[in-house]
């Protein structure tokens, strides 16, 4: 999960960086921030899958979780 790496060298740099995921993904991501040494650091969880989404289903479902996103670069 490039998103997951990403992040974690943000952080690194002192750069707030927020992971959106989908449902999917969760281990994966748990997973790689533990062992980077990021253990408990929080992502935005997304249901699965969104891929058949329409463009406008997707900025539906994307609009819910904004303030989620902010909240997290405040962290």
């Amino acid at each position: 999960m490039c998103s997951v790496h990403d992040t974690i060298e943000f952080e690194k740099r002192g750069i707030p960086a927020a992971v959106i995921i989908t449902q999917a993904f969760r281990n994966a991501a748990v997973f790689q921030f533990k062992s980077k040494g990021m253990e408990g650091h929080s992502y935005i969880e997304m249901p699965h899958p969104v891929s058949n989404l329409s463009h406008e289903e997707m900025r539906a479902l994307t609009l819910k979780f904004v303030d989620d996103v902010a909240r997290q670069l405040k962290e």
